[in-house]
C-alpha cells in the first residue's frame, strides 16, 4: 500500500479514461495548469454513486477530520466517453447559490466536480476486498463487490485486513489527488 492507502483512510476510488471527447493525457495536462493558475481545479465527474452534497461533501469531511486529509485514488482505463464537451459556467457547494467558476477552471461534460488541489502520477496497488463503502445505502458492502459492472467510483474507507471470503482484487492507481474544500460541488 501507499502513504494514502492505509488503515482507516478514506478515499474515494475513480476510474477515469477519456472524457467529453478529450484523452486523458490531455486532461491531466489542463488540470495541472488549472491548479498552477488558479490554485485548484475541478475535476469532472457524473453517475449517481458519489453525489457531492449526500455523499462526497460528509465523506471526506469526516475523513478530514479524522485523518487530515482525503485523497482521489484514480484507476486509468480505456473508455469511450465521447458527451458533447460542453463547459459548464457555474458551480454550487449545496444546491442553492451557484457562484461562477473562474475563467482559468474548463470543467466539461459533467454534472459534479472534485475540487482538487494537486494531481500527480501515482504507481501503487488499491486492494478493492480491503475497502468497504463508507456512506450511502451501499454501507459495508465490500469495495470489490461494489466498483464492479457500471459502478466505477466510490467513497471507500481503508479496513486493517481484507474482508473475510472476499478474492483479492488489486486495482493498479495512476494518478491520485487530494481533495480541497468543498471537496465536489454541482454543476450547471
Amino acid at each position: 500500500m501507499s502513504d494514502i492507502v492505509k488503515p482507516g483512510a478514506g478515499i474515494l476510488f475513480m476510474k477515469v479514461g477519456t472524457h467529453a471527447q478529450e484523452s486523458l493525457d490531455d486532461i491531466i495536462e489542463r488540470k495541472r495548469k488549472e491548479i498552477q493558475e488558479t490554485g485548484f481545479a475541478l475535476w469532472g465527474y457524473g453517475g449517481n454513486t458519489c453525489h457531492p452534497l449526500t455523499m462526497v461533501q460528509p465523506f471526506a469531511q469526516d475523513s478530514v477530520d479524522q485523518n487530515g486529509a482525503i485523497y482521489l485514488c484514480m484507476e486509468p482505463m480505456v473508455s469511450k466517453h465521447f458527451a458533447v464537451p460542453q463547459r459548464a459556467e457555474e458551480f454550487s457547494k449545496d444546491g442553492a447559490t451557484w457562484d461562477p467558476i473562474p475563467p482559468t477552471i474548463n470543467v466539461r461534460g459533467s454534472r459534479f466536480a472534485l475540487a482538487i488541489g494537486n494531481l500527480d502520477n501515482a504507481d501503487f496497488s488499491l486492494p478493492l476486498a480491503q475497502t468497504e463503502v463508507a456512506i450511502g445505502m451501499s454501507m459495508g458492502r465490500p469495495g470489490d463487490r461494489y466498483i464492479s459492472g457500471r459502478v466505477d467510483k466510490g467513497c471507500l474507507r481503508v479496513l486493517e485486513h481484507p474482508i473475510a471470503g472476499e478474492e483479492p482484487r488489486d486495482v493498479h492507481i495512476g494518478l491520485s489527488a487530494k481533495l480541497v474544500e468543498p471537496y465536489a460541488v454541482l454543476l450547471r
